[in-house]
């Protein structure tokens, strides 16, 4: 099974950490953020991976090499300036074989369990007509407490009360076949077309699951784990 790991951001807010070193390569529990990323990823039965990257994006293929010692093997999609989410998947699409691929940010740190989305990932190879991405939804954190988008008997809605996309999520690649290459594209407001026409399904998760955006942020969750 495929994924893909997004490791283009800048990561500004964490600024001046990542003048010198990558956000998906600071550490927390004494192992870089996009470590911990690749090996779930690759326990769960996702063992080719393609990371995206842009800022310091070398230091992130010598740190990964070829993702051997994950037991899985990573390809690279580089991007020179980096493309936004919408616009760095579709430049990895090459990579991606043309069937249901996961996509999660390499800057998050999260107890979900990746293998439950096999059952999404078949469903939407069989169907895509009916639903063409699927959206794993978290709890609103305090920086972001209006969330993003509604749940609603399994579909993403548009409507109250809303929850926070979790960056992780299973997309059919033709979602991305109309972005022209080297287009820099957000996810959103882009995608919630998809949604309007009903074919996002989502799920709420509820467990361990945080977004790192900055430094006190990244300091509290190293000490989490450490302890």
């Amino acid at each position: 099974m495929r994924a893909l790991i997004l490791a283009a951001g800048r990561g500004e807010r964490m600024r001046p950490l990542t003048d010198a070193v990558p956000k998906p390569l600071l550490k927390v529990g004494g192992r870089a953020l996009i470590d911990w990323q690749v090996e779930r990823l690759a326990r769960a039965g996702f063992t080719d991976l393609v990371v995206n990257h842009s800022h310091l994006g070398a230091m992130i293929e010598e740190s990964l090499g070829d993702g051997r010692r994950f037991g899985a093997r990573i390809q690279y999609s580089p991007e020179s300036p980096a493309l936004e989410t919408a616009g760095g998947i579709a430049k990895a699409l090459e990579f991606l074989a043309g069937e249901p691929f996961v996509a999660v940010s390499g800057d998050i740190h999260t107890d979900f369990d990746y293998a439950s989305l096999r059952e999404r990932m078949e469903a939407i190879a069989r169907d895509p007509a009916s639903c063409t991405i699927h959206l794993v939804l978290v709890d609103n954190p305090p920086w972001h407490a209006r969330g993003d988008m509604g749940l609603r008997g399994g579909r993403v809605t548009r409507g109250e009360p809303r929850l926070t996309y979790g960056n992780i999520a299973v997309f059919h690649p033709a979602v991305f076949r109309e972005i022209a290459p080297g287009t820099s594209l957000k996810l959103f407001p882009w995608a919630y077309r998809f949604v309007e026409e009903g074919r996002v399904t989502g799920e709420h998760y509820r467990g361990p699951w945080d977004n790192i955006g900055t430094a006190a942020q990244l300091a509290a969750l190293d000490m989490r784990i450490s302890q």
